[in-house]
C-alpha cells in the first residue's frame, strides 16, 4: 500500500510541476533569469520533499508551490511595465568585445576569464577572436557572437555617419527614451523628436520599441492603440 501511494504521489507532483512550469512562460532553462531559475529550483526541491516524506499532507507542499507560482507570474507582469524593475531582476548584457577590441574592464566585473571567451566562442564556431566583431554575454549566461564583414571592411569609398558594424542602438523602450543610445548616438531628445515626427509619429509615448541601425535607419514599434 506504501509504494501505491508513492507512486501515486510522484505522478501528482510531476503533473502538478509539469503545469507549473508551463504557466511560468516557454523560455529554454539555460535562457532563464535568475529570478526564474531560483524559483525553478525550489519548487523541484518541494517537490522531491513532498514525494520522500509520505507523512506529509499534499497540501503542505502544494501551496508553497503555487505561492512561489504566483510570486514568479507577478514579477513578471509587472517586469513587463518597469523597465527599472525588469533590469535590477535580469540584468543587462555585457559587451564583452567591441568593435573587434576586447573589453578587459567588463570582463573583471563578470568574473569572465579569457579561458570562458574562447570556450564560447568555439561554441558558436568562431576560432579566431581577430573575426569578432562583437560579443555580448546575454543574462542567461550565453555568448553572442556578431563576426566582422570583411567585404564591408574593405569596402571603397566615404564612410558613412554611424560607424559600420555597429550594433543597433536602442533609443526607446516601453515609452521612454533611453538616454543611455541618445548619448552613445552623441544625440539628443529634440534630435530624436524629429526623427520621429518625420517617420510620422508625434509623441515617444506611442512608441514600443525604437532602434537606430549603423545607416541611420529607425526601426519602430508602435504601441497598440
Amino acid at each position: 500500500m506504501e509504494y501505491g501511494i508513492l507512486v501515486l504521489r510522484t505522478i501528482l507532483i510531476y503533473v502538478v510541476i509539469f503545469a507549473v512550469m508551463r504557466l511560468m512562460g516557454k523560455r529554454e532553462i539555460g535562457k532563464l533569469s535568475v529570478v526564474d531559475l531560483v524559483i525553478s529550483i525550489m519548487i523541484a526541491e518541494i517537490g522531491v520533499f513532498v514525494i520522500e516524506d509520505t507523512g506529509k499532507p499534499l497540501g503542505e507542499g502544494l501551496i508553497p508551490i503555487l505561492t512561489l507560482v504566483a510570486l514568479q507570474i507577478t514579477l513578471a507582469l509587472v517586469s513587463l511595465r518597469n523597465q527599472t524593475l525588469r533590469t535590477w531582476f535580469e540584468g543587462r548584457p555585457s559587451i564583452l568585445i567591441q568593435n573587434g577590441r576586447m573589453n578587459r574592464e567588463e570582463m573583471r566585473k563578470q568574473r569572465y576569464s579569457l579561458d570562458d571567451l574562447l570556450v564560447q566562442l568555439r561554441q558558436n564556431r568562431v576560432m579566431d577572436v581577430a573575426d569578432v566583431e562583437f560579443a555580448i554575454l546575454e543574462t542567461s549566461g550565453k555568448l553572442t557572437v556578431v563576426e566582422k564583414d570583411k567585404k564591408t571592411e574593405e569596402a571603397p569609398g566615404p564612410k558613412a555617419d554611424y560607424k559600420l558594424q555597429s550594433l543597433p542602438v536602442v533609443v526607446i523602450m516601453d515609452g521612454k527614451v533611453q538616454e543611455e543610445g541618445l548619448a552613445k548616438l552623441g544625440q539628443t531628445r529634440f534630435w530624436l523628436k524629429n526623427r520621429l515626427q518625420a517617420e510620422g509619429v508625434q509623441d515617444v509615448k506611442d512608441v514600443f520599441f525604437c532602434s537606430i541601425d549603423y545607416k541611420g535607419r529607425l526601426f519602430i514599434d508602435r504601441k497598440d492603440k
